[in-house]
């Protein structure tokens, strides 16, 4: 009998991850003298990959090194792009790090994202990052630290074409991502099947409440409002559809379903699938609910935290009302009691709406 075993998906690196590694090795070279064979880096979930260098160069003051991203066995747009970073002294001593826009990163222009507009699409986890390694570094070669870090990946104003970047008012290039530095490859069917077996699971321990959530961030915030234990949290990600679909044939006494304005948002609108490539915002939607509950309006925001940041926590009251509705239609006359917990960026509880 020929049984081919199921290859395990390789996990990558996130383009944030790609870029401080990058940063510390061109710091290595301005301040040590000699860029480094690889370079190894910690993530925020305490993880320490090694990279090897693409690209290096160095001049007057000034270093560079570059990485090439690989995002694993995840059909990311950015696999194989070069990340590279610059790095030189500034003028205006204890100011810090300043980060600037190369060749192939985006600037934001419009309001909305967590950046102001103006600032290079470099997300606060890398920025995070890159200030964390530069202050090892600086420590390391008695340095003041006093730097700026410009990110540039050639060709990246091609490839943010293929993304929801110049809808989102980034423009030029990419947006630097990543808040654990680690690309989960993504394979519907398998991450699906792992939802699954994390129910399969929780109802063999005789569990009596789970939780899904979109993101680590909700995640927390869920789990230590209710003080869930870890096998309570089910990895649901972007796929409400599978994990509903799946509960309501094995129920769970009760569930607890979080996440961010914007996805719980899809998910009151009808979404089962809230990556941003399969589903979006209903703004025309959204602008409705706000006019029929006498709300500002939110008619010029042009994302869903701007909305949100307009028309305040009565909005995401709103939302989550409306994505208890939608959960409880999913899983029909399934013996579960739903609740819905909407999360801010920095882990704060803006709306619950259930039991």
């Amino acid at each position: 009998m020929n049984v081919t075993a199921k290859r395990e998906l390789r996990r990558g690196w996130t383009t944030g991850a790609c870029a401080t590694a990058a940063t510390k090795a061109a710091l290595m070279a301005l301040w040590g003298g000699a860029f480094p064979d690889r370079v190894r880096i910690t993530l925020p979930r305490g993880e320490r990959p090694a990279f090897a260098l693409a690209h290096m160069q160095q001049g007057q003051g000034w270093a560079e090194a570059g990485i090439i991203k690989d995002a694993g066995d995840d059909p990311d747009v950015t696999h194989g792009a070069l990340i590279k970073a610059r790095v030189q002294a500034h003028g205006d001593a204890g100011e810090g790090v300043v980060f600037r826009a190369g060749e192939g990163v985006g600037t934001v222009t419009m309001p909305g994202l967590p950046l102001p507009v103006g600032a290079p699409a470099i997300n606060p986890v890398p920025r995070q990052m890159m200030q964390q390694v530069t202050a090892e570094q600086a420590a390391r070669y008695g340095q003041q630290g006093d730097v700026e870090i410009t990110i540039s990946i050639p060709g990246g104003e091609g490839i943010a074409r293929k993304t929801w970047n110049p809808r989102l008012g980034i423009k030029g290039g990419l947006s630097v991502l990543g808040t654990t530095g680690i690309v989960r490859p993504f394979s519907c069917a398998a991450w699906i099947a792992s939802i699954h077996r994390g129910v399969d699971v929780a109802c063999a321990s005789g569990l009596t409440h789970v939780a899904g959530c979109t993101g680590a961030t909700s995640e927390r915030a869920v789990r230590a409002l209710y003080g869930l234990p870890d096998h309570a949290m089910l990895d649901m990600g972007d796929f409400a559809g599978g994990l509903l679909k799946y509960l309501r044939r094995h129920p769970v006494p009760r569930l607890t379903i979080g996440g961010g304005f914007a996805k719980i948002t899809k998910l009151a609108q009808g979404a089962v699938d809230l990556h941003s490539a399969r589903s979006q915002v209903d703004f025309t939607a959204l602008e409705k609910l706000d006019e029929d509950n006498g709300l500002p309006d939110v008619s010029d925001a042009n994302t869903a935290l701007e909305a949100l940041t307009i028309a305040g926590a009565p909005l995401a009251d709103l939302v989550a009302e409306m994505a208890l509705v939608r959960v409880r239609n999913i899983l029909q006359d399934a013996d579960i009691a739903p609740d819905i917990v909407i999360i801010d960026r920095q882990g704060n509880i803006i709306a619950r709406k259930g039991p």
